[in-house]
């Protein structure tokens, strides 16, 4: 009898992939309608994200900034690929063998399923069929092969069969990836009333009104109010999370005296205060554009937790993302009576866009939002620093990490030329929460100069400077310092982001000419 014809190599390559693309394709169009969360696809790359060492997280970060979670995804994806290729491989001679590697590939998506934090039993859905649909379409294409290579007169049509599966296969891979992207699920719907509601709230503290010339926009740096579009975005969520308001909840619990949990509806029958508060990341480096400013809308966070009680040594409120996301925030400051600690609903005039936590985040102004700054928040816990450790406490960042007095150059932007004569520079600087009392400039090493600050908003938010040089023709040096309200200088001493925020004054070299 004499030995059964074996797949090409490109042919092998060609089983291997389409089995594996439909594995992931299928799990991720079931993880649709059981849990995004479930998608085997996204729960290995969370927890990549989960246990990646803080050395490699800042890499990513540093060198990828927000396109990190596209170049992650299509890492993985290229990793996959390989593997699907060896499968492909593997089985021309024994096809049990390429069947075991996209088990193993099978069992790995299910594994991170079952060990993400937010795991529910119905979540084991979409992997459990990617386990079965990869080897399934793998045995079917090889069987599929071995009849196309028998003589004629069938060999074309078996042939044609054969192409006509893998083109099928290929359709159905492409129908349920496209299927398993998000469709919305009333968000949008449950947004737009949302925004009405707020809208039609009466409010119990107003922020201040945003006086005529707040910003030097005209000379470069950005608009007072940072338009929700433009708001800068840093958070570790693979795929937007999308909760609707009328599913959400918030269970308060731990140490505290009475343990509670609200709906929205509880939140919008409270007092609704707007504030407006300057945001920035730990990860924004000297001179950096992770810094953006809008008006909130939201419940006090002090006055609800004083509701509920917070026993004595309760340390840190540690705050859970839906997404299993965990921060920890010092109970002393967000306790402070000035602090102005919220639970935010709207930014800017409506409901929060979904990227930026609908449709409840916390907010705590003057913390990094690593400590502070939980969106799609859905758990309040009472506890200790030493009881619960959250993700980025893990990784070696700071415990508490107030924001730290900064400022930045926005004109001239570095490297650019300008006309000679009087050089009008301007930029930024903030100093959450207790505002920005003055800011010098100096040009090419020379003598300080009190820079023109535009009308304080509040200490929560940014100013705007300006000063004007006459210069010469030829290379220029700009440096720039900002002085908080209560008189403590930026320092020039200069460090790195992490683990509580970049130091050090900024520069910038321009021509003039």
């Amino acid at each position: 009898m004499s030995p059964q014809p074996r797949p090409s190599r490109f042919l092998g390559a060609g089983i291997g992939i389409l089995s594996v693309a439909a594995a992931v394709a299928v799990g991720h169009l079931v993880a649709a309608f059981t849990g995004p969360g479930s998608s085997p696809f996204l729960a290995v790359g969370d927890t990549v994200i989960r246990f990646s060492p803080q050395f490699l997280t800042e890499f990513a970060k540093t060198t990828f900034g927000t396109a990190d979670k596209p170049v992650l995804l299509g890492g993985m994806a290229v990793v996959i690929l390989a593997a699907a290729v060896v499968a492909g491989l593997a089985g021309r001679r024994r096809v049990g063998r390429g069947v075991t590697v996209v088990v193993a590939l099978g069992l790995l998506g299910l594994a991170t399923v079952v060990t993400a934090p937010t795991f529910r039993a119905l979540d084991l859905v979409a992997p459990l069929v990617s386990l079965v649909v990869g080897p399934a379409v793998f045995l079917g294409l090889h069987r599929l092969a071995r009849r196309s290579s028998d003589v004629e007169p069938h060999g074309l049509s078996r042939r044609a069969a054969l192409l006509g599966g893998m083109a099928a296969v290929a359709v159905v891979a492409v129908a349920s990836g496209v299927g398993g992207l998000p469709a919305g699920s009333g968000l949008a719907e449950s947004r737009a009333r949302m925004t009405d509601r707020l809208a039609r709230a009466r409010l119990a503290e107003r922020a201040p009104a945003i006086p005529a010339g707040a910003d030097f926009a005209e000379l470069g740096t950005p608009p007072f109010l940072t338009s929700n579009a433009d708001f800068y975005r840093i958070d570790v969520a693979l795929r937007v999370p999308e909760l609707r308001a009328e599913d959400w909840s918030l269970r308060i619990h731990g140490m505290v005296d009475r343990e509670v949990t609200l709906t929205v509806d509880d939140l919008l029958a409270r007092p609704l205060v707007e504030r407006t508060v300057t945001m920035t990341c730990v990860s924004n480096p000297i001179g950096g554009d992770l810094v953006s400013t809008a008006t909130f809308t939201g419940i006090d966070l002090r006055d609800l937790l004083r509701e509920v009680g917070v026993r004595p040594g309760a340390e840190q409120i540690f705050a859970t993302s839906v997404d299993g996301w965990t921060a920890g925030t010092p109970t002393d400051v967000v306790m402070e009576p000035a602090r102005g600690a919220m639970l935010a609903l709207g930014m800017n005039g409506e409901a929060l866009p979904p990227e930026h936590g609908y449709p409840v985040r916390m907010l705590v102004p003057g913390l990094y939002g690593f400590v502070s700054a939980t969106k799609w928040l859905v758990d309040l816990e009472l506890t200790t620093f030493d009881a619960r450790r959250a993700y980025w406490l893990e990784r070696g960042w700071a415990q508490r990490a107030p924001i730290k007095t900064q400022s930045r150059i926005d004109f001239p932007r570095g490297f650019q030329t300008v006309p000679p004569g009087r050089v009008r520079c301007a930029g930024i600087a903030w100093s959450q929460p207790v505002g920005v009392g003055g800011v010098e400039v100096r040009m090419d090493g020379g003598p300080w100069r009190p820079a023109t600050l535009t009308t304080e908003v509040s200490g929560r938010t940014w100013r705007m400077w300006t000063v004007d040089f006459d210069l010469a023709p030829g290379s220029h040096t700009v440096q720039v310092r900002a002085t908080d309200a209560n008189g403590a200088v930026q320092t020039e001493q200069r460090t790195d982001p992490i683990p509580d925020g970049a130091s050090g004054q900024p520069a910038t070299i321009f021509t003039v000419g």
